[in-house]
């Protein structure tokens, strides 16, 4: 029996449908981070003592420093998923940019950006 090269349209759909869903919790997800970073200067302090109205604005400094970081991570996420929505409609999703091999659908489902197989990204395939 020949090895499949590509997953059917059916199969296609399925990882889609994923792919969708997920899009659309991460974008839900970084619309929330943006909002908590230019939202973080809400609470007024101006009426306390100046020690805790230091250590407030430290804590809100780091606080908008994590969500920075956590938003351009969800920022990086949302275009693999909008790039693997392209491989799909290209036909080439699930093949591994390294060996040239069909993904196993388990990986896709748990990472459905996923470019390389655990054999390539574990460097078992060069």
């Amino acid at each position: 029996m020949m090895e499949k090269n590509r997953y059917t349209d059916e199969e296609l759909e399925e990882f889609k449908e994923i792919i969708l869903k997920k899009l659309e919790k991460a974008m839900s997800d970084y619309d929330l981070l943006r909002a908590s970073i230019d939202n973080s200067d809400s609470n007024d302090v101006s009426d306390t003592s100046p020690t805790f109205k230091t250590l407030n604005e430290s804590a809100n400094l780091l606080s908008k420093q994590e969500s920075s970081l956590l938003a351009e991570r969800q920022q990086k996420f949302i275009k693999n998923l909008q790039a693997a929505l392209v491989r799909i409609e290209n036909k080439t999703y699930g093949i591994c940019r390294e060996t040239g091999k069909l993904i196993p659908k388990e990986r896709l489902r748990a990472v459905p950006h996923a470019t390389l197989s655990i054999e390539a990204k574990e460097g078992g395939a060069r």
